[in-house]
């Protein structure tokens, strides 16, 4: 006989394999699940308290949630609002959470677009301070800049950078500051 012992167990009368064990299909979620999904979605609804209006409207929720979520707005009574909190809660539970929670991120970390085109802006106005060459490359890529103000402003902030005594630190005044808001216009797409 085979001293191998075959883990399972016996169900209706049968018994049971491990491999048969893995392709059951989950049954219900428990109560527990449906507690922490109820939870989150209710953390969500608060979150949306506190949500820009320009990303409140590109989230497309409906009516109900939003005059619920004006309402809640306005209550300060802490007991009425627990209880306002509690109903978004459940008018969130047939919505998908995941651009309700895309929402609530670019708002906490601003949208990656944005931080890209902040990033290029800088970068173009260090080398345009920097060097006369990326000055022709920036005229090239964009003619419809005013090359004489960017000139003036390059040749300023170049002049302002120069440290007053040996040791300080360049300063960046008012022309450094100037190139970059024209650059990051420039830079931005059109609205």
């Amino acid at each position: 006989m085979n001293n191998k012992t075959i883990k399972g167990y016996w169900s209706n009368g049968r018994f049971v394999k491990p491999e048969e064990i893995a392709a059951e299909e989950p049954g219900p979620p428990s109560k527990t699940q449906l507690k922490a999904e109820a939870d989150e979605k209710q953390a969500l609804g608060e979150a949306l308290l506190t949500l820009r209006a320009d990303l409140m409207g590109r989230l497309d929720l409906p009516e109900k949630l939003l005059d619920a979520i004006a309402q809640a707005k306005k209550i300060s009574n802490f007991e009425g609002k627990r209880r306002q909190m509690q109903f978004i809660g459940k008018l969130m539970r047939p919505l998908d959470p995941e651009p309700i929670r895309a929402a609530i991120d670019e708002q906490k970390n601003g949208s990656a677009q944005l931080t890209l085109q902040l990033h290029l802006a800088e970068q173009w106005r260090d080398k345009l301070i920097a060097s006369d060459d990326a000055l022709g490359a920036w005229l090239t890529d964009h003619p419809d800049t005013d090359s004489q103000q960017l000139r003036a402003l390059i040749r300023q902030a170049r002049k302002d950078a120069k440290p007053e005594k040996p040791g300080e630190a360049p300063r960046h005044a008012k022309s450094y500051r100037e190139i970059f808001q024209l650059v990051r216009q420039a830079l931005s797409p059109e609205e």
